[in-house]
């Protein structure tokens, strides 16, 4: 079957998530960004008493928000609604260049999320297979970032990969819908490395809620499949 989880035992029966081999990595070392300059202009301390009133200057727009390259923005567009992440490229660099290379691609639009677990871990994995369930083309996997501190908790993003292997993370990811603490790297063995967390929802952790609540089933390829197809429609970088 298809990228399914499968018990592993060593001292303890560990949670691994088996996929397809796929999808590319990036490079390493990205910079970190220089502080932001600027100054705050504030009324004049030395005023004119016999000069005529200056004409107000004109009342600026508020600004957007600066871009951060090390943390940033995507917004995954399901059929159930919109998922809003922001990714931290400080912790996990070569995760976070991965996904976006994909995301920039187009990689993601008119996926579906293929496998939904609702007991321990509670997760949704999406990212691999397109609606008529086709595997999608993938580049080579990037090495394992699972040792960044970041953990499986609710609400995170993070990397699939083999069972087998623990440099194997492509393009399959997975959304924690609970606090998953067996999935966080433990020790530099196979059953303990872990999995790679490289960002946070900071919108739409409802609907993860909803896509979790979808009935489930098994098919000859995938496990725990939702019956209802829960389409992933694009998958963009905001900023």
């Amino acid at each position: 079957m298809h990228a399914c989880w499968k018990p592993m035992v060593a001292c303890l029966a560990v949670v691994m998530l088996a996929v397809a081999p796929g999808c590319g990595g990036g490079e390493d070392g990205a910079q970190a960004p220089k502080a932001p300059t600027g100054s705050i202009a504030g009324p004049g301390s030395q005023a004119e008493p016999a000069a005529e009133p200056s004409a107000a200057a004109p009342e600026q727009a508020p600004s957007e928000p600066a871009n951060d390259p090390l943390h940033p923005v995507v917004q995954i567009e399901t059929t159930l609604g919109n998922i809003t992440l922001r990714l931290d490229a400080e912790k996990a660099p070569l995760t976070v260049d991965n996904f976006l290379s994909y995301v920039n691609a187009g990689h993601y639009d008119g996926t579906i999320v293929h496998q939904v677990l609702k007991d321990f871990p509670q997760v949704i994995l999406a990212g691999g297979y397109a609606a008529d369930l086709s595997e999608k083309q993938a580049r080579p996997p990037i090495r394992n970032e699972a040792q960044n501190g970041l953990k499986n908790v609710r609400g995170t993003i993070a990397m699939a990969r083999e069972a087998n292997a623990i440099d194997s993370a492509t393009c399959h990811f997975f959304l924690n819908a609970s606090d998953n603490d067996v999935l966080d790297y433990r020790e530099q063995t196979l059953e303990g490395y872990g999995y790679c967390v490289f960002g946070e929802v900071t919108e739409g952790l409802e609907i993860v809620d909803q896509i979790t609540a979808k009935e489930v089933h098994d098919t000859d390829e995938f496990e725990r499949i939702p019956v209802e197809t829960v389409m992933i429609k694009s998958v963009r970088q905001l900023r």
